[in-house]
């Protein structure tokens, strides 16, 4: 670690709780712990906040993809015993969560002028639904004020002959729609009516029509064929909408068939997310400056609360009573040792197997959580990031695209998201764009052939001069390629101990429902039944005006 800077000791030496790694599920439990009165130490081996939540700009970027997507060598030398007599200290390795990271750069001496420009997300295509959870411990922890957000101002649903298709997702919208029939429209407003009498009723409310419990245990996608729905308009609903992954109407390779309770829930978060503010254009919104923006607002709550912040500072072994097999603390990297109750670690951190031979069994109990093990979930998800010059649709800036399963190739089993954002958002310059791509994969290639398949659909490469004639005729209207990077990162289930517990990696979702429950789940664990942030609720909110901005505020 001769890298490190020469950081003095730290003073105090025991808290309530360490935290290792600022991702977000980490700064919120981080900054409800703070909140309650526990002394916090927030440790992060980055010289940035947000883990693998952060937003980078293009080196960065690109620095962190290749030295986290190859494990490092064993520590050399060897770790040192604790310094106490009555501590051991056991060794931790960093797992690494992405594989195939390949980056390209079409222009490159536009981009070297630019890339300090950039705010790049690490864990896209992601965005805010503006019922969601995360927005709610926002406004009750106070968090909201370090953070502005902007709408995204439309959302298509898309397939391989290149159309775009808006998504009817509220009255106006199915009017105003040019791709529905009349018959159409109708049976979409229908369904949307039953859904929000659904959402309303009353169990002593004998009028109102319901859906039967019957219905609400079937399938979602048996339903609404019931609803007597086309295919067109159970696809938007499915994948636009209620933003399922994998093909429903495939027995054989849906991992998780959706049933039409779960559907209704997830259409409650999309409508309940569409009015909530009313300078918000739509239910979707994005952090200005990108999504590493939220883990920092809670970690700029939690250091209001006393929570004490060390960036550049790894974690390298464990300490553990000799006698009890009990966690005592942990070493940093500059060589102290710091104690505390409580540990919570990023998803990257394990134990090695080597240390565990010499271990007794109370010590390996309490270190089970970091014991590297065969993944449970065998599922990947590819991610992708381009540069362009233009957009996809020339008339919108921020906007959310989903490509259904087989919706772009027959093999296609599961939804591909795209999220473009514009310089409005400061995550590029003014005549560029940002489009980020995921979908859940079983390898690496497959993951990678549905990126390269939606990419192709969307965007241009650049062309050697002899070809532009042909290449402007088939591809007129599609932006220029700048810069590419592919990668495919493990998902990592959280695992909940006692005294040490793991969070988990950003997952496959478009919004934090899971992160933030993880988060909740955690604080629940290590506090009891004691409410997140129940001391904030009247804090009045600060955030200045920003033109187009969605202030989020219940006041």
């Amino acid at each position: 670690m001769s890298d490190l800077p020469p950081y003095p000791p730290l003073d105090p030496s025991n808290y309530d709780l360490i935290v290792v790694g600022t991702g977000v599920s980490e700064s919120v439990s981080a900054a409800a712990a703070s909140s309650s009165g526990s002394s916090v130490l927030h440790l992060d081996p980055n010289p940035f906040y947000g883990s693998h939540f952060a937003a980078l700009s293009l080196p960065d970027l690109t620095s962190f993809l290749h030295s986290n997507s190859v494990s490092p060598p064993p520590s050399s030398p060897p770790i040192p015993p604790s310094n106490s007599h009555e501590l051991i200290s056991v060794d931790l390795v960093h797992r690494s969560l992405y594989s195939s990271v390949e980056i390209s750069s079409f222009d490159s001496e536009i981009l070297e002028e630019h890339s300090r420009r950039f705010n790049v997300d690490l864990c896209g295509p992601r965005v805010v639904f503006c019922a969601d959870e995360s927005i709610n411990l926002m406004l009750k922890s106070g968090a909201n004020n370090y953070v502005e957000f902007k709408s995204i101002e439309a959302s298509f649903v898309g397939d391989s002959s290149g159309e775009l298709r808006n998504v009817p997702d509220s009255r106006a919208a199915i009017f105003k729609s040019k791709s529905l029939t009349l018959l159409e429209k109708n049976l979409l407003m229908k369904f949307f009516k039953l859904v929000q009498s659904q959402l309303a009723k009353s169990d002593d409310d004998t009028t109102t029509v319901k859906i039967s419990e019957e219905d609400m245990e079937s399938p979602f996608v048996d339903f609404l064929t019931k609803m007597r729905l086309p295919p067109n308009i159970k696809s938007i609903i499915l994948y636009a909408i209620a933003m399922l992954d994998y093909d429903q109407d495939n027995m054989e390779t849906c991992r998780h068939l959706l049933k039409t309770k779960e559907g209704i829930d997830r259409l409650a978060l999309y409508i309940k997310s569409m009015g909530r503010f009313s300078n918000a254009l739509g239910a979707l919104i994005y952090p200005i400056y990108g999504q590493g923006e939220l883990p920092q607002a809670f970690c700029r709550r939690a250091a209001v609360k006393g929570c004490v912040y060390v960036l550049r500072m790894p974690i390298t072994a464990l300490l553990l009573d000799k006698e009890t097999g009990g966690y005592k603390g942990v070493r940093l990297a500059s060589g102290q040792e710091i104690f505390s109750q409580k540990l919570i670690l990023d998803p990257c951190i394990n134990v090695g197997l080597e240390s565990l031979s010499s271990l007794t069994d109370q010590q390996n109990e309490t270190l089970r959580v970091l014991v590297p093990k065969a993944m449970i979930n065998k599922e990947k998800i590819a991610r992708g990031i381009c540069v362009i010059r233009g957009s996809v649709k020339s008339d919108v800036s921020n906007a959310l695209i989903v490509y259904p399963p087989k919706s772009l190739f027959p093999e296609q089993l599961t939804a591909i998201r795209v999220l473009q954002l514009g310089s409005g958002l400061a995550v590029c310059p003014a005549d560029m764009h940002v489009l980020y791509f995921s979908t859940l994969c079983k390898n690496d290639d497959q993951g990678i052939k549905a990126l390269l398949s939606a990419m192709g659909n969307l965007i241009r490469l650049p062309v050697p001069e002899s070809d532009s004639v042909v290449e402007n005729v088939t591809c007129e209207a599609k932006p220029l390629l700048l810069w590419r990077a592919l990668y495919v990162q493990e998902l990592v289930k959280g695992e909940f101990g006692g005294v040490i517990s793991s969070m988990p990696s950003p997952d496959e979702n478009l919004n934090y429902k899971e992160t933030v429950e993880s988060a909740v789940k955690l604080y629940e664990q290590i506090m009891g039944s004691e409410e997140l942030f129940k001391e904030e609720t009247s804090l009045e909110n600060t955030t200045e005006e920003n033109e187009g901005g969605v202030e989020i505020d219940e006041n």
